[in-house]
């Protein structure tokens, strides 16, 4: 890996997302499963079936719940900032007419084996960077989930943590109720 110290004084060009989005179009990273962070190409861990089946499980529960002004979003990308398009595992966004960005988003999910300590230090003030108003963790390991919420100055101003005993409900969507214990391994 190049360290960017060793360029001194020259810099590293950070990829603008409008740019990885033109590349995306043209074909450049046909069957890689990468990511853009703060302007850097990440690539992404392999799903294991414990984060299939609770990336399904949250997606399968917030569709049932949600009308159909509001789409639920799995492994799509998605912008935060100008120099990042994360691919989250489960985002609830406002419906959009086809070609058209969301306007608006509601919850980021990412659910975490070995990316863990990426979606907590690298994402989790992206995300707040770009205003979501709430973030989960999914711990598998753990088999908690950390919610963020209140984004403010890059940071989320609350933070969470709910055990497999206790329930999720989106600020958004209070009505809803997702039990932790369906959407982590059994123990």
């Amino acid at each position: 890996m190049l360290d960017a110290e060793d360029l001194s004084p020259e810099r590293i060009r950070p990829l603008h997302r409008r740019e990885y989005q033109q590349l995306i179009e043209a074909g450049a990273f046909e069957d890689e499963r990468i990511e853009l962070l703060r302007g850097v190409l990440v690539e992404m861990s392999p799903q294991s079936s414990d984060h299939v089946e609770s990336c399904t499980r949250i997606a399968t529960m917030l569709i049932r719940a949600l009308g159909d002004d509001i789409e639920v979003r799995s492994h799509a990308p998605h912008g935060a900032g100008e120099d990042s398009m994360p691919e989250p595992d489960v985002v609830v966004v406002f419906g959009e007419p086809w070609g058209t960005p969301p306007s608006r988003t509601f919850l980021v999910v990412e659910v975490s084996y070995t990316s863990l300590q990426k979606d907590r230090l690298v994402k989790t003030p992206i995300y707040a960077e770009a205003g979501f108003p709430e973030y989960w963790i999914v711990d598998l390991a753990g088999r908690c989930v950390e919610v963020y919420t209140q984004p403010r100055d890059g940071m989320y101003a609350q933070m969470s943590t709910i055990g497999d005993d206790g329930v999720l409900r989106p600020t958004a969507f209070p009505e809803i109720t997702i039990p932790v214990a369906e959407i982590v391994p059994p123990r």
